[in-house]
């Protein structure tokens, strides 16, 4: 049985005393939730990085990046290696995000570059795949998604699937109040899982944690997660709140 991943992605929010305030309710409410099964992941702001964790130690909480650079190092101004977020043992980083992509042309070939970066430090890539509005009401939502996988895993011929976790984000759903319905949701990640038992085999296939992000919030939450390729939840704005993420562990373990 895989895990379930709840993973919070903070983007640009929360003032130092917020983030802190935030992880110090997170340590508690571990202090009488104990699961074996649920890997509760939350990713801040850079800058906040080495305080969380430092907050988080000698607990189950996995504390992860949101993006990282494709160089080792160098004359890249602003830009933060994978070798730094490892020298703060950084578990997880979220590369690919549609974000990324439309305001900063992040392409297939260069998140390959950086899941194989984070993969040869350890640190497992979260990573992120969707389609925009138009290109689902063109019907080209698998032909996107499968453009994708194939650029980001070309020339892979060998996968660890412990290396990293597939995110679908419909882009139409991201912020937007909107989410896939489950059935929209199951049919996609069965798509992503068909594609990898295709591509490799089905061992590697159904080995993979593939989260559902787009709008994930308290209330829908126990319905997406009862479809059988639905592994989790990267979550944007319902992660801000404690009482809110907290509640959708909460739910998650019920299921």
């Amino acid at each position: 049985m895989r895990p379930i991943y709840i993973a919070g992605n903070w983007k640009m929010n929360k003032s130092i005393a917020e983030n802190n305030a935030f992880f110090e309710g997170l340590v508690s409410f571990n202090t009488s939730f104990n699961s074996k099964r649920i890997v509760q992941i939350v990713c801040p702001p850079y800058i906040y990085l080495e305080k969380t964790k430092e907050i988080t130690k000698g607990t189950n909480i996995c504390i992860g990046a949101q993006n990282c650079s494709e160089q080792d190092n160098g004359a890249f101004t602003g830009e933060i290696s994978v070798e730094m977020l490892k020298g703060l043992n950084i578990e997880y980083c979220i590369v690919g995000h549609s974000e990324r992509r439309q305001f900063f042309f992040e392409t297939d070939s260069l998140i390959q570059q950086k899941y194989l970066k984070l993969k040869a430090q350890g640190i497992t890539a979260i990573i992120c795949i969707g389609e925009t509005l138009a290109e689902r009401e063109a019907n080209r939502t698998f032909s996107v998604i499968e453009t994708q996988l194939e650029g980001i895993f070309d020339g892979l011929y060998t996968l660890d699937n412990n290396t990293f976790l597939i995110a679908y984000e419909p882009v139409w759903a991201i912020g937007t109040g909107k989410t896939a319905s489950p059935e929209q949701a199951q049919e996609v990640h069965q798509f992503i899982r068909n594609w990898f038992e295709k591509k490799y085999n089905k061992e590697i296939a159904n080995g993979i944690a593939i989260l559902y992000g787009g709008s994930v919030k308290p209330s829908n939450i126990k319905e997406l997660l009862s479809c059988p390729d639905i592994d989790g939840g990267l979550i944007g704005g319902a992660s801000l709140d404690l009482k809110s993420y907290t509640e959708m562990v909460s739910i998650a373990e019920g299921e």
